[in-house]
């Protein structure tokens, strides 16, 4: 190719090579291109308003005097350690190109990375700032960690010395379960794992497979700023300031900080610090609980002797039995000598007052006539006619009273007809007739009394066979008892016309 900026006085004005814009364009890109293909670019962020709508980022780089458009496309956006901020200095790395449309030209960025540790000091110092006037950081938000938990969760690595400086030491104090999410703790996605941690935890169901721990650790060992740099993201102070489980941050040496420290629960010095903080040592609390169960048992045996000795004291306090009992008793014997003199003396004014009635004819005839004065005062205040109707009140309360006493009375004799006529039913129910009409026989002896065994019959006895229509009256004969027989004497014929069966 030719070249397209040929020497204006080495050939006529006329003779001159012409060229498009796209030509023109086109060239500047490749030489800008081919001269600054890999630069490193020193300025401050302007006009940063975060990723466009398609992934990509616009804003400008400038300095005192100067000003370069800057972009960073959706895939290299994505792979940074750090998000770009406002006002922030930083050190990009790419290449320089053109853009035909606008004839400027920029830098497309394939790295970006503060400008050394007093911008990385600074924009903590902002984001410090930002997140402590939303509340994030109050102590009045903070949570009391639990004192002997069941459950600790572990946000570190799994494969570097913290995660056993914290095992070790959580077994030698109080041996529990212990949970470990591992995340990576340096580099472009540490802040993003841990915030996930911490919010996989707090999702955790308490009653589901994997217990929810009561208290999490959020753990790394130490370093420089930049290697802490993912504990100090925006996604990891908020994932802890909302989680519902107490955080202890251990991050770095006691000399570190970082925001995470700020807003967890509580700051631990270090990783094993952090475990010493999360549960108390059993063989204190195992002490402790000895040394309180003495105390206890101690307390009880002085309570219960404090008691025995006020028990006796207030026996000994106590009157005795023939104490209680002396005034009661001379109470008693003074009532009953007080009794029998009161005894003797109405019995003596009763005998006297006896002596001294006097019966006569002309008393008894006074007394007559008083009875029949009182008497006929009476007769007096009784008309005829309230008596007539006093009797005819009387009267008719007699008629009323026959009335329920006829009903009273044929109530009474209809019951007594019904239990009679169950008495009887029962009577002939059980009564050895029935047993007769059934085809049976009872044999009686001279005296009428039933025979109960063959061996009480001798030949000779007479005896009275009963059936159920009449009795039949004969001899017992034979051998022996054993087999006895039965001969009917002669006798007149029943009076219903019975024939004989014998």
């Amino acid at each position: 190719m030719s070249d397209p900026f040929p020497d204006a006085d080495s050939a006529p004005v006329t003779n001159a090579a012409e060229y498009t814009v796209s030509e023109i364009s086109g060239a500047l890109k490749r030489t800008v291109e081919d001269a600054f293909g890999n630069v490193r670019v020193r300025g401050e962020i302007s006009g940063y308003r975060g990723p466009h709508s398609s992934g990509h980022a616009y804003f400008a780089l400038k300095d005192e005097r100067a000003r370069l458009e800057a972009v960073i496309w959706k895939g290299t956006f994505s792979r940074l350690k750090f998000r770009p901020e406002e006002g922030m200095e930083v050190v990009a790395s790419g290449k320089l190109t053109t853009y035909p449309g606008s004839s400027k030209y920029q830098i497309v960025i394939d790295n970006l990375e503060p400008a050394g540790a007093g911008a990385l000091m600074a924009l903590l110092e902002e984001r410090r700032r930002r997140l402590a006037a939303e509340g994030l950081f109050d102590a009045a938000r903070k949570q009391l960690l639990p004192f002997m938990p069941r459950v600790i969760g572990v946000v570190t690595s799994p494969t570097g010395a913290v995660i056993r400086d914290i095992v070790h030491r959580i077994s030698d104090r109080f041996p529990l379960h212990v949970l470990v999410w591992p995340v990576r703790v340096q580099g472009e996605t540490a802040g993003a794992e841990v915030a996930a941690a911490v919010e996989g935890f707090n999702g955790l169901d308490p009653l589901g497979p994997i217990p929810r721990p009561d208290v999490l650790i959020v753990a790394r060992g130490g370093g420089s700023l930049e290697d802490l740099w993912g504990f100090n993201d925006e996604a990891v102070v908020r994932a802890v300031a909302a989680s519902h489980i107490p955080v202890i941050s251990a991050v770095g040496h006691e000399t570190d900080w970082t925001l995470i420290d700020h807003v967890a629960d509580v700051r631990a010095p270090t990783p094993t610090g952090a475990a010493e903080l999360a549960v108390p040592v059993r063989a204190d609390l195992e002490a402790a609980v000895a040394r309180l169960s003495a105390r206890l048992k101690g307390a009880v045996s002085r309570h219960g002797e404090r008691k025995r000795q006020a028990l006796r004291a207030a026996a000994r306090a106590l009157p005795s039995i023939d104490e209680l009992l002396a005034l009661p008793r001379r109470d008693f014997d003074e009532a009953a000598s007080r009794l029998e003199r009161a005894l003797k003396a109405s019995t003596e004014a009763r005998r006297l007052r006896f002596r001294a009635l006097r019966l006569s004819p002309a008393l008894l005839q006074r007394r007559l006539a008083e009875a029949r004065t009182r008497l006929a005062r009476d007769a007096a205040r009784v008309s005829p006619a309230a008596l007539s109707r006093r009797l005819q009140g009387h009267g008719e309360t007699l008629r009323v009273l026959e009335r329920r006493a006829d009903a009273c009375v044929d109530v009474g004799l209809e019951r007594r007809e019904t239990r009679l006529a169950q008495a009887w039913r029962l009577a002939e129910t059980l009564s050895h007739r029935a047993v007769l009409r059934r085809g049976f026989a009872l044999v009686l002896d001279a005296g009428g009394r039933p025979v109960k065994s063959a061996a009480g019959v001798r030949p000779g006895d007479a005896l009275a066979i009963e059936f159920a229509d009449g009795s039949v009256d004969v001899e017992a004969v034979g051998e022996g008892p054993s087999r006895p027989a039965a001969r009917r004497p002669a006798r007149k014929p029943e009076p219903g016309g019975q024939g004989s069966l014998f």
